[in-house]
């Protein structure tokens, strides 16, 4: 369900999109999603499924999701969710319940908090719907682009964004198509190089292919459908196939 166009990016985020496209790209991309179709599907794009795409519970699945293990995360959600699974029902709770039901998250303190006054500003200047712009989701507390981007991708159909995490940059950097040192940097300069119809499907792929196959210690490339294409950049170990 990704056929709506909502979020145009902008030129200067954007570059130049006559930029030489790097020869690895899409055959990587098409063999990767041939790849992962066995594969668990990453928690918050399983959350986003059996929510409907839900934007508020995609958004605080998201928000839980930083640094934190899929399982764990799809855990402290549904904890959560079962609890209390609309902005106003969240921002009822005391911090330190939402603390208790997210646990052990990472940094599950904090994420608490800007779960919490997330709630409230959704509330109270939002009309308690979850905002559908990049703009707009940024002001929120705890959010960042890469919340934002899944939100945009996963509940408004989006095809105009590109959701960078660690997976997406440390991949993209391994494979030549960007040489970045943040996820932010990588998120711009994707924006360049890959073809605009794979924009949305950018995360799903390598974050899957990146718990399974593409791992940041000892990387599986023996197992890998991407290997011949892939210059391997910064690999120096390899795991067992």
């Amino acid at each position: 369900m990704r056929s709506l166009r909502i979020l145009q990016v902008p030129r200067a985020l954007r570059g130049d999109l006559k930029t030489p496209v790097s020869p690895n790209i899409v055959p990587v991309l098409k063999s990767i999603g041939r790849a992962i179709r066995t594969m668990e599907e990453p928690a918050v794009e399983k959350i986003a499924e059996a929510t409907q795409e839900d934007p508020f519970r995609v958004l605080i699945a998201t928000l839980l999701s930083a640094q934190t293990k899929d399982a764990v995360t799809a855990a402290a959600s549904a904890r959560l969710f079962k609890v209390a699974r609309t902005p106003k029902t969240v921002a009822a709770l005391p911090v330190s319940r939402i603390e208790r039901l997210i646990y052990p998250v990472s940094f599950y303190r904090n994420k608490a908090r800007h779960t919490k006054q997330a709630c409230r500003q959704i509330l109270d200047e939002f009309g308690g719907v979850v905002p559908r712009t990049m703009a707009e989701l940024l002001t929120l507390a705890g959010v960042g682009r890469k919340t934002a981007n899944l939100v945009l991708i996963l509940s408004h159909a989006s095809r105009d964004n590109i959701c960078v995490d660690t997976h997406v940059h440390r991949i993209s950097n391994r494979l030549g198509w960007v040489k970045t040192r943040t996820p932010d940097q990588t998120e711009q300069a994707l924006y360049r190089v890959v073809p605009r119809k794979w924009w949305p499907d950018v995360n799903l792929y390598l974050v899957t292919w990146g718990q399974n196959i593409c791992k940041p210690v000892y990387p599986r490339c023996q197992a890998c459908v991407a290997s011949p294409l892939c210059p391997r950049r910064g690999v120096t170990k390899e795991g067992r196939s």
